[in-house]
């Protein structure tokens, strides 16, 4: 194996480890991994990073489904405002310079590591009545606008979205996190597959792509068997501290 995809091999351990603990925050470590890794430019770590993490969250999912966490009626409405957001953010992606897309990733990281880091169990739920119900007529324009943003970060950036999905899922909808994180898998999954639909036109290294996804498949899987047995915060921590180290550095490349 060379150098290069050695490198994209590591990188794609911490996503895969991510997505499988935690249901989110792993995919925004993927562009800057393609970038400084395998050395592609962002117009290729964009779609590169979505192909991988619409495979990986598929994958990660199959755990989930014979533990019975996941909300499909909530993933679903999420994907109707997402997925076409996704599309339309990933043309938009194509006619912006690195010179303004690579400060933003920097600053999108930065707000998915202090999220992180913030942690706690979200309770409650803005949609949820008095009887513990979900409000679904005050609820539906909500859950569309925030798949809708999300869905816009995903085409625009190639992240999956967990960072957002996960704490929209559990204050808006009061799901546990359990729940959340299960559901982002089916909602990331969705949004990256719209947004690699906008990209179609790339140019991408299958060499890196078969690499990045099949190591990240398989951490995904692993990890996700183990999500219960782990230190959830001291995980969370990790991640986040590695993704804040790696902020600067994206901005930095703008200037240079």
């Amino acid at each position: 194996m060379s150098a290069t995809l050695a490198l994209v091999a590591a990188g794609a351990l911490l996503v895969g480890l991510s997505l499988g603990l935690m249901g989110a925050g792993g995919s925004v470590l993927a562009v800057p991994i393609l970038i400084y890794g395998a050395g592609q430019p962002m117009s290729v770590a964009v779609p590169t990073s979505l192909l991988v993490v619409a495979a990986s969250s598929c994958a990660a999912l199959a755990p989930r489904l014979r533990q019975g966490d996941i909300r499909w009626n909530v993933a679903l409405v999420f994907a109707a405002g997402g997925a076409p957001a996704a599309l339309l953010g990933a043309k938009a992606a194509r006619a912006l310079p690195e010179a303004v897309l690579l400060p933003a990733f920097a600053v999108i990281m930065v707000i998915v590591a202090v999220r992180m880091l913030r942690g706690g169990e979200p309770t409650g739920g803005a949609c949820r009545t008095r009887s513990g119900r979900v409000n679904r007529r005050r609820c539906l324009p909500r859950t569309l606008a925030a798949g809708t943003g999300i869905g816009l970060l995903t085409g625009v950036f190639g992240v999956g979205g967990g960072f957002a999905v996960v704490p929209a899922l559990t204050l808006l909808l009061g799901l546990t996190t359990t729940e959340a994180a299960a559901t982002s898998l089916v909602i990331i999954t969705v949004n990256s597959t719209a947004g690699l639909a906008g990209h179609s036109t790339a140019h991408l290294d299958y060499g890196v792509v078969l690499t990045f996804t099949a190591v990240a498949i398989a951490a995904s899987l692993a990890a996700a068997r183990w999500a219960t047995r782990l230190p959830a915060d001291r995980v969370r921590k990790i991640f986040a501290w590695t993704i804040l180290a790696l902020a600067p550095v994206m901005a930095a490349s703008a200037l240079t």
